[in-house]
């Protein structure tokens, strides 16, 4: 028999439409201010060590059994507790009959959007939102418009007005997706009157609330009003996640619905189940911790914060605009309307600064060009200051600006 010697090549028979190649991963930069990572000095190992014992003593054996026997909805503890956490915290009246736990929030929106969307369909979401969001629902096919913001969220008048002009032209918006509480990336908490607002217009219009409140544990801003879920749980679909206030590679998150939704949900989640020793931990740990954990975590971030903030007023002053967030892990500033923080990314990088450029986070990315997102969770108070520092010699050596930070003067004059 001959064998060919010709090398066989399978990447010819890729199929359409698939992502860009990853590259391989050499590590975290030095100063890393992208993503949605959290502080490692605050993963309580001990704890949660002795909650995977205890558990583990208690359930062990039920692991020979797909979602250990409670069905496909996920772990009976964790969703009693999640029941528990919204009803105290955000005003969500529901058991655990309600809750489906999730492999992390971002399967939530992925499966949302395939349930209520068709290719050629139209989603609003914040102008500023999560990039993972945006893109999930771009990969379904479905048209993507930006709702005008303020500093308490979505402008109901502008809201209006998309809406009107879409029923006049025939075009049935399939939902709004909005991160009421600690918006991402502005660190937003849309008020009570303002939610109230938002959601007797998407009555008015038949437009169902996809609501995402994967930050909303983490709030130094006083109490948050109740959850659009809470409002009216027949208009919304509610997401959550125990990546921020636990940790990110736990990969547990959670969606609450009316149980025709629910039920809908529950038939598209194919994977077997999530991760159940996560879940067990999580519903262990947070069983008897949640409270003082959050409310800890909270204060180191918003600690972190203040030295970033501090840290950027003394590199670059007047040159930038800053959204000062009401809790969780991220800073949205903005540059002059010159400057496009896309463009600084390959220098910033050989630098060691990993930051998100505003592009990223944005329903219309051109419009975004001089934001930045940073996240203050990941690196120490010592690294946010050098990074800061770092950064903005690196814009300045890119664009100019700032002409003068730290009490250097970098314009050379």
């Amino acid at each position: 028999m001959n064998v060919s010697t010709q090398a066989f090549d399978m990447t010819q028979l890729f199929a359409q439409g698939l992502p860009a190649p990853a590259v391989r991963f050499g590590g975290f930069p030095k100063y890393n201010f992208i993503g949605g990572h959290n502080d490692p000095t605050q993963i309580p190992v001990d704890a949660l060590i002795e909650a995977i014992t205890a558990i583990m003593r208690r359930e062990g054996p039920n692991l020979a059994i797909y979602n250990m026997g409670h069905g496909p909805q996920g772990y009976g503890g964790l969703r009693e507790m999640i029941a528990k956490k919204l009803s105290g915290h955000r005003g969500i009246k529901c058991t655990a009959d309600d809750v489906l736990v999730l492999s992390g929030s971002g399967q939530g929106i992925e499966m949302v959007t395939r349930l209520l969307v068709n290719p050629g369909e139209t989603v609003l979401v914040e102008e500023f939102s999560y990039g993972g969001a945006i893109s999930r629902i771009k990969k379904e096919g479905a048209l993507v418009v930006g709702m005008p913001l303020d500093e308490d969220g979505i402008r109901p008048d502008a809201l209006a007005t998309i809406l009107e002009d879409h029923k006049q032209r025939g075009v049935s918006v399939k939902y709004l997706y909005t991160i009421p509480t600690i918006q991402n990336p502005t660190g937003s908490i849309m008020s009570l009157a303002r939610r109230q607002e938002i959601l007797a217009l998407a009555c008015q219009y038949g437009v169902p609330i996809f609501e995402d409140e994967c930050y909303a544990d983490l709030t130094w801003a006083g109490e948050a009003p109740p959850a659009f879920a809470a409002l009216d749980p027949k208009q919304v679909i509610h997401i959550g996640s125990f990546s921020k206030t636990l940790a990110p590679a736990l990969r547990v998150g959670y969606a609450v619905a009316e149980w025709p939704i629910l039920s809908r949900l529950i038939a598209m989640k194919t994977d077997g189940g999530t991760g159940a020793l996560n879940q067990m931990v999580v519903a262990e740990y947070f069983g008897g911790h949640f409270e003082s954990h959050v409310t800890n975590l909270s204060n180191v971030l918003k600690d972190k914060l203040e030295v970033m903030i501090d840290a950027l007023d003394k590199e670059f002053g007047t040159a930038i605009e800053m959204w000062r967030p009401a809790g969780g892990i991220f800073l949205w500033l903005k540059f002059p309307d010159a400057v496009d923080t896309s463009s600084m990314l390959k220098a910033a990088g050989e630098a060691g600064i990993a930051y998100n450029a505003g592009p990223e986070w944005a329903c219309d990315p051109g419009s975004a060009k001089p934001y930045m997102r940073l996240c203050f969770a990941l690196p120490s108070k010592e690294d946010i200051r050098a990074g800061v520092s770092a950064l903005a010699k690196v814009c300045h050596e890119q664009t100019g600006i700032p002409e003068r930070s730290g009490n250097v003067d970098r314009s050379g004059s």
